[in-house]
């Protein structure tokens, strides 16, 4: 049986990691949605809150569970069984940075084998980190997030989105 396991932050979950979990679902048997729990981060959403939204956008794919894990990432593998690490790639910059983490991880657990998946080309520029810096100030995020998570966002970034032509008025 082949167990992978997609790790992040997701925060927010974004169109992107959407596309990788229903891409990911069809190569393996069983995939983990591993929220990280970085205390060193500061986070727009709870790990529950981000577990939550990733069990509403996954509900209807069979194969696909979503839990929480802190500490080492190989750890949580060991744990769970799993021997697959799945990773989005939008360009050339973040393989760099994700060959590095997949090499160490092979060397802290050699059963472990790292899947980079391309970023579908209509999310390559999209990150968690834009959805939020717009979020923040007031612009459209509804072609980045699903829609049942647009005003959640807002909400939690204090802002409201004044419809279409907020993105072009914050200039």
């Amino acid at each position: 049986m082949r167990k992978a396991i997609y790790p992040g932050s997701f925060d927010p979950v974004t169109f992107g990691h959407q596309d990788i979990i229903e891409r990911s679902s069809v190569i393996f048997d069983e995939l983990i949605v591993g929220v990280l729990n970085n205390s060193e981060k500061n986070s727009l959403f709870s790990v529950g809150e981000r577990v939550s939204m990733l069990k509403e956008i996954t509900k209807d794919i069979p194969n696909v569970t979503v839990d929480s894990f802190d500490g080492l990432l190989v750890d949580y593998m060991k744990e769970i069984g799993a021997t697959i690490i799945v990773r989005g790639l939008r360009a050339v910059t973040d393989f760099e940075y994700e060959l590095q983490i997949a090499q160490t991880n092979h060397v802290e657990y050699p059963r472990a084998e790292t899947v980079f998946l391309t970023t579908n080309l209509k999310y390559s520029y999209l990150s968690s980190s834009i959805v939020r810096e717009f979020a923040a100030y007031g612009g459209d995020i509804s072609k980045f997030v699903p829609s049942q998570f647009v005003d959640r966002i807002y909400e939690k970034s204090n802002r409201k989105q004044d419809g279409p032509t907020a993105v072009k008025n914050s200039k």
